[in-house]
């Protein structure tokens, strides 16, 4: 039974033309990202120049990948297995169930308002809100792994705005009094392998909207990014998790000189 959703039957009135993606996504080169050791934090030698390398990479990349940041190997790939389960269910279930003990509307896919290709996404995801409001009597296995997670991931991004706050010369206030598990949200994506690769965005290109991105990784080639008019492919390196800086640290001028754009390619046979 399919457990993709419907992309070509659903958006079919886009692909009268056989045209590529822009070519403004053409690739310069691979590249792998500042690798930032937050175990440096903990050193009294080394924790000023770690911070410093922190606001480094975020102001001119606007991300980063981080080793040793608290996260458990075991937990991360406890919720892959219970994302591959969630998503390998039939498609008209995932559609129309509560699959997980979450909002209804959590689950979605593609793009209801893409008028052309290239604002149309071939993926699907659930978006889930950390709130703990509305907490079912007795929780699944996935809403277990996600709690867990959820409050080291917390955790973390508490570490890493203080670090920016600090190293920036900032007040870190405002950050962690609207920056708490309550407004936080975990998205698990899936992008399925598509026939026509070259025409369709995995994820079109954007910018993350909020203050900050904690992104984990397989080993297959997709992200790129946009920085100073370039596009690079990102080395993908699953034993590492990777910050993403997003608008709101600009728009509270806590931040960043550097504003990178980001897409998700598609690929035709990988899933």
């Amino acid at each position: 039974m399919d457990h993709s959703p419907p992309f070509l039957a659903t958006y079919k009135s886009l692909f009268g033309g056989q045209q590529a993606i822009d070519t403004e996504t053409e690739v310069v080169e691979c590249c792998d990202l500042p690798l930032i050791d937050l175990s440096r934090l903990n050193s009294v030698l080394e924790a000023a120049q770690c911070k410093q390398d922190i606001v480094t990479a975020a102001s001119e990349w606007g991300f980063f990948q981080i080793v040793n940041h608290g996260i458990a190997d075991g937990l991360l790939a406890r919720l892959r297995e219970e994302q591959v389960k969630m998503f390998r269910q039939p498609f008209k279930q995932k559609a129309s169930e509560k699959l997980v003990d979450f909002s209804d509307d959590s689950y979605r896919w593609g793009t209801p308002t893409a008028t052309s290709l290239k604002h149309l996404s071939w993926s699907e995801a659930y978006h889930i809100p950390l709130s703990s409001s509305n907490k079912p009597a007795r929780s699944s296995t996935i809403r277990c792994v996600i709690e867990e997670l959820s409050l080291g991931m917390a955790q973390l991004a508490n570490q890493l705005v203080d670090t920016l706050a600090e190293g920036l010369g900032r007040d870190g206030t405002y950050m962690k009094e609207n920056c708490t598990r309550n407004m936080c949200y975990l998205r698990l994506n899936r992008y399925p392998p598509c026939p026509i690769p070259a025409q369709v965005f995995g994820l079109v290109p954007h910018t993350d909207s909020d203050f900050l991105t904690i992104l984990c990784q397989d080993e297959v080639i997709g992200l790129q990014l946009k920085k100073g008019g370039r596009w690079f492919t990102v080395r993908p390196n699953p034993n590492t998790l990777v910050i993403n800086i997003g608008d709101l640290f600009q728009v509270r001028k806590i931040a960043l000189a550097s504003r990178c754009l980001e897409v998700l390619l598609t690929r035709e046979t990988l899933d």
